[in-house]
């Protein structure tokens, strides 16, 4: 009985001792309430979100962050964006706050989309009014990127932070470039705004801005599927902005962005073009061999000096 009572005291002795030890390692770091602005990127895992709090000396043990957030169930509940931390919060308040709303939302808008399809994530993520953003925003002159942006951020600063990114990736150096090849600065975006929704790697896109600018020197129509999809705008059946089948009949509509019955470019860019596509038309060789361009559903180019090689290239390569 003795050795029971001596065993249940040494095992009783053992938990408390653990969980003084736990709860330490659970503690605040420290009494200072100085807070520090911390940005969580998107993506990131607890092992690395818990190393980023320890460098930053708030938390105790990476490895009890990490353990306590699993065990509450809560891995998959960490959000992306900015939070306002101190020494003085214990792991649980912070794993809390990490698990809330954060002070900034990480938003990404994707290359190649309009200025609608910007504003309707920027209406899902911050609660932009869709028509204030439509009211303020440039199509083919807001950069898409990842931002991130306050909760209370407003339409006109969003628009804001767009084009300022753009005039800083829109270098000197690719408007010099872009007028070498004797286009404005404007047509190179028009241009650019065409590459990104035609060409989705960046060999592609100088092959495909090359060829676009030789059917523009030589005043033979675009026709290019991207500035028509872009004039049929949204489709209630597929529920986005870019129809997937183009018919006979819609080569027919008459807008000047339909560059089948129209020469030259669009009157504005169709699209919010990367700096990789604004590269491939600086870049752009007029000289090149080929005047069609043929992207098949497994996604590789081919490419053609005549229509009937064309053609050829579409039967072949379905």
């Amino acid at each position: 009985m003795k050795k029971i009572i001596a065993l249940v005291v040494i095992l009783l002795g053992f938990f408390f001792i653990a969980n003084s030890f736990w709860n330490n390692q659970l503690a605040p770091v420290s009494g200072d309430q100085v807070t520090k602005k911390i940005i969580i990127a998107k993506g990131k895992s607890v092992k690395e979100i818990a190393a980023q709090l320890k460098k930053e000396n708030l938390i105790r043990s990476e490895f009890a962050f990490g353990l306590y957030t699993r065990y509450q169930g809560l891995s998959n509940k960490l959000t992306a964006g900015t939070f306002i931390l101190s020494s003085s919060m214990s792991a649980p308040e912070i794993v809390k706050i990490l698990s809330g709303k954060p002070s900034e939302n990480w938003v990404t808008l994707i290359e190649g989309w309009r200025i609608e399809e910007m504003a309707d994530k920027l209406n899902q993520e911050l609660g932009i009014e869709v028509e204030r953003f439509l009211k303020v925003a440039k199509e083919g002159y807001m950069f898409p990127d990842t931002y991130l942006f306050s909760q209370d951020v407003t339409a006109e600063q969003v628009a804001k932070r767009l084009r300022d990114t753009f005039d800083e990736r829109f270098s000197d150096d690719l408007k010099s470039k872009i007028k070498s090849r004797g286009l404005t600065e404007d047509e190179g975006v028009i241009l650019a705004s065409i590459v990104e929704r035609e060409a989705r790697s960046d060999k592609a896109r100088e092959e495909v801005a090359s060829i676009l600018l030789k059917r523009f020197k030589i005043d033979m129509g675009l026709n290019a599927d991207a500035t028509l999809q872009y004039a049929l705008g949204y489709q209630k059946d597929e529920k986005g902005w870019w129809k997937r089948h183009l018919t006979k009949e819609d080569k027919k509509i008459d807008s000047p962005y339909n560059t089948y019955i129209y020469r030259g470019l669009p009157p504005t860019p169709i699209a919010n073009p990367s700096s990789s596509s604004l590269t491939a038309v600086a870049n752009a060789d007029p000289s090149i061999p080929y005047l069609y361009y043929y992207h098949d559903s497994k996604g590789n180019s081919h490419y053609a000096k005549t229509l009937e090689e064309h053609n050829q290239n579409v039967a072949n390569n379905p």
